[in-house]
Formats: structure tokens, sequence, C-alpha cells
């Protein structure tokens, strides 16, 4: 059960009993706002049991444990939003891998290739300036968000903006210009 003492672990019985009242008495609420903050049941369920564990082994240190748990849920739903929209845009790939840049044997798979290409090209040059560099650096050299961020003076967070809307408006372009991807 969640509220088990951990070994090594040292909780006074006082804070025992307040974190099991606030088990008890609060889980459903804390539910129903992690459930606002992710995407799924399963995710608010894990939301809310990393929330409670962090609150059971800060015991001692937490003078409100409700708005400890709270806070915590909050926190632990932004890592988890974070992490998906990370996996989102990771999943673009290296595009050596793609047919857009295959080295095909045949001169209408080269043909083809050159093509496709050519349209890739047009697709980011309609990126605005600052996009089309991060996404660039981050597709076609592989540089992590942090080097992206320290080469072009943004923050990291401004690059994975970037990234996702040049992924997003590049699919798009592709999309509309002859039904790829």
């Amino acid at each position: 059960m969640l509220l088990d003492k951990p070994t090594g672990a040292s909780v006074p019985e006082f804070s025992r009993d307040r974190l099991l009242r606030l088990f008890l008495d609060d889980r459903k609420a804390l539910l129903r706002y992690a459930r606002r903050l992710v995407t799924s049941h399963s995710d608010s369920e894990d939301v809310v049991q990393e929330a409670f564990l962090r609150t059971y082994e800060r015991a001692e240190s937490v003078s409100e444990p409700r708005a400890f748990a709270f806070t915590a849920a909050r926190n632990f739903a932004a890592d988890r939003r974070r992490h998906a929209r990370l996996a989102k845009t990771d999943c673009l790939g290296d595009l050596a891998d793609s047919h857009v840049v295959s080295g095909g044997r045949t001169v209408e798979d080269q043909v083809l290739a050159d093509e496709e290409s050519a349209l890739l090209r047009e697709a980011i040059e309609q990126l605005s300036p600052q996009c089309r560099a991060a996404f660039k650096l981050r597709v076609f050299h592989s540089c992590s968000y942090k080097e992206i961020a320290q080469q072009l003076g943004i923050s990291p967070k401004t690059v994975e903006n970037h990234i996702a809307r040049g992924v997003r408006e590049t699919h798009e372009y592709l999309r509309q210009r002859c039904g790829l991807i």
C-alpha cells in the first residue's frame, strides 16, 4: 500500500495519521484535478500516486500535506505533458532513413528522390527564419535542443516550440502540395 513505511524512513505517527487522512479524504479531489491536467485516466492515477508518494517521503518537512500533494500532482502532470510533447517531436526521426533522401538505384528512383528533396527544401523555406534554423539544426545535424538554444541564443523551450511548429508546418505544406505524409 502507498502508506507503508519504506525502509530507512522515519515518519512520526502524527504525520502518518495526517497522510492517511489526506489519502482517504482528498484522493478523489486530487484525481479530478490530475485528470484535468493529463490526457488519460491511467496517467492521472500515476500522477496522484506519485504525488502521494512524494508527500509521504517529505512528511517530516511538509506543514500542509494537502497543498503539497496538489502542487506535486501539478508538477508531475507538467512533466508528463512535456515528455509527451518531446516524444512527438522526436518521432520525426532521421530523414536519412526516409524515402525523401534515399539513394535510389534506378534513374527514375533518383529523379523521384530529387523531386521529393526539392519539395522538402521548399517546405522548409516556408518557415520563419528562426524556426527554419532550429528545424534544420535538429533534423539535419541532430543537435539537441540545448545545443540549438545556445547556437541561436534562445531558450530551449523556444527551440522546442520552433521544432514542433516546423514539423507541423512542413507536414502540412507537403500534404497540401502533393499528398505526401
